[in-house]
């Protein structure tokens, strides 16, 4: 893995497409073990949680699961505005369903907090967050998700769906933004 400059910025590597793969097959484990029903709905939040909720939804292998997908925003450029919006709702009926909503990272929690009360209006039988990257660190509001891949210091990342600026999105490995010394 070598250095990447995105936009005059260098990103150095951070974590490998092997660490990755083998921390998305613990997570699947962890959600199988803990899935009630046959036919879970899994909710993956674009653009960022495309790689990991593919990876993901292929790792648990529940044939008579369901895959849908939800949009918000809440950063420009490296930071978080704190300020989230829905770009693209749920249209599917999940009353009493059991729902795993797959995000590519949980930060300041105000995306995931929002998330959650916006599904929860839909009366599922149970919600809860499966996250690519957490950053303990920076949680504001809200819990923390109930799987996460990797608990991350407070840096801005990139890589295998996560963007700068809609870049970088399609490595497969995740970088951290090299720090100026």
């Amino acid at each position: 893995m070598a250095e990447i400059n995105i936009k005059g910025l260098t990103f150095e590597p951070f974590i490998s497409r092997e660490e990755i793969a083998k921390q998305v097959e613990r997570v699947a484990a962890e959600i199988k073990r803990d899935c009630l029903t046959k036919c879970p709905i899994f909710i993956c939040v674009l653009n960022g949680a495309f790689m990991f909720a593919a990876d993901l939804y292929r790792a648990i292998d529940m044939p008579e699961s369901e895959i849908t997908f939800i949009r918000y925003k809440s950063y420009e450029g490296t930071h978080s505005t704190g300020k989230v919006k829905q770009i693209m709702g749920l249209v599917e009926d999940i009353t009493d369903r059991e729902v795993i909503i797959i995000e590519d990272i949980v930060d300041t929690g105000h995306t995931a907090l929002q998330m959650r009360a916006d599904i929860m209006a839909y009366n599922p039988k149970s919600l809860k967050i499966a996250a690519l990257l957490f950053k303990p660190d920076s949680l504001q509001v809200g819990q923390p998700p109930e799987y996460a891949a990797f608990n991350i210091p407070s840096k801005f990342i990139l890589g295998y769906g996560l963007d700068f600026d809609e870049l970088a999105r399609g490595t497969h490995d995740i970088y951290v933004l090299k720090s100026k010394e």
